[in-house]
């Protein structure tokens, strides 16, 4: 491992490379980058490992219906965690050396550009979509959190989707006790990445979590926290999900896997609601999707006929407001440090350096699950 040197210069840095996407359809290839120097709020990080997302892996003219905007050549890619190497100006509690995790963002539309891409040597990333991490987890570990840690917490926490209070490392946020029973969050697809730290993120909000999956996850999902784990593919799934509330009064759902949203609304105008915070900002009749689609936006439609509120999710949509902040820099740090957040799910090594990415690609979009795949560089 080179040193890093403060503020990116000097003879012991080495040369930025990328793997660099030349238009949509375009075959991805390892080419060299400019080193780009940070921003007043941004970081460079000398990336250390990096991870696959299905948005990383979409096939050809998909760019140009999922990130219309996108600029060519692009640099993709969201997940990273490596060592701090120069930090811009404004930015205190970052340091040159600092071991670090992140999200990037430079496919999105107000950012936009090549430097901000993962799948580099060097990347630039905003100051507050970045966690220090312990010394006792590996980057490879810790590669695995952004982008599916940004879009639970985008769902749960933002105010146009769940708007359940922020976590803390002491799981007590909600403060809400109603009939003496915990209110739920019900998480469709736990054991997806997004579905992993739904499940970790709505304990430390103080919830009692219920979430579905394939019967040879139970285990897993009750390590991170669920308190019930119901069998996805039951035909009763519903009237399953129903039984295990119980006496709980339902918070709110966050829909992850293919096929979740209908029974989601199904289970939604069925069941006893949380009446929310003082302030009634939601009454619990609120679904968060992250399957965006015509389809999701039909069953929006219906949905609020009968009372609920459906959103859909965009994970990255963070970066713009408070729960960014209060992710990255004030919860994730201390429980990652604590111990009681978990790098979740397991990453699999698939190879070292940036040419084992698209391989990596091509079998994420054959289908994984239970873990996340993972190139170190």
């Amino acid at each position: 491992m080179k040193p890093i040197t403060p503020h990116g210069t000097g003879p012991d840095r080495e040369p930025n490379i990328a793997l660099w996407l030349p238009r949509p359809g375009g075959r991805l290839h390892v080419g060299p980058a400019p080193y780009t120097a940070p921003g007043p709020g941004e970081v460079v990080v000398r990336v250390r490992a990096v991870a696959m997302n299905p948005v990383d892996a979409l096939h050809g003219l998909l760019y140009r219906v999922i990130l219309p905007w996108l600029a060519f050549p692009a640099v993709i890619g969201n997940d990273v965690a490596g060592e701090i190497a120069e930090v811009g100006d404004g930015v205190t509690r970052l340091r040159p050396g600092d071991r670090v995790l992140g999200h990037a963002v430079g496919v999105e539309r107000s950012r936009n550009r090549p430097a901000e891409g993962a799948f580099q040597r060097y990347v630039v990333l905003m100051e507050h979509l970045v966690s220090p991490v312990p010394d006792t987890l590996p980057f490879e570990h810790a590669a695995v959190l952004p982008l599916a840690l940004s879009t639970a917490a985008t769902g749960m926490f933002q105010r146009d989707h769940l708007d359940l209070p922020l976590p803390t490392t002491t799981g007590t946020a909600s403060g809400a006790e109603a009939g003496g029973a915990r209110p739920t969050v019900i998480v469709w697809g736990g054991s997806t990445s997004v579905g992993s730290n739904a499940v970790q993120l709505a304990c430390h909000a103080g919830y009692r979590v219920l979430a579905t999956a394939s019967p040879r996850n139970a285990d897993y999902l009750r390590s991170l926290g669920a308190a019930e784990v119901i069998d996805r593919h039951s035909p009763a799934v519903v009237t399953d999900v129903l039984d295990r509330i119980g006496a709980s009064p339902l918070a709110g759902s966050l829909a992850i896997g293919a096929g979740s949203l209908r029974p989601a609304i199904a289970v939604t105008t069925r069941a006893r609601h949380d009446s929310g915070p003082s302030d009634g900002r939601y009454d619990g009749r609120r679904v968060a999707s992250v399957q965006p689609g015509p389809l999701t936006t039909w069953r929006a439609r219906r949905a609020r006929r009968l009372g609920v509120r459906v959103s859909t999710v965009w994970g990255s949509s963070l970066k713009d407001n408070e729960v960014g902040p209060a992710v990255y820099t004030e919860f994730l740090p201390a429980a990652l440090a604590a111990g009681s957040y978990r790098a979740a799910p397991p990453a699999t090594v698939t190879g070292h350096g940036l040419d084992h990415i698209p391989p990596a690609l091509h079998r994420l979009r054959r289908g994984v699950s239970a873990t996340k795949l993972v190139v170190t560089l």
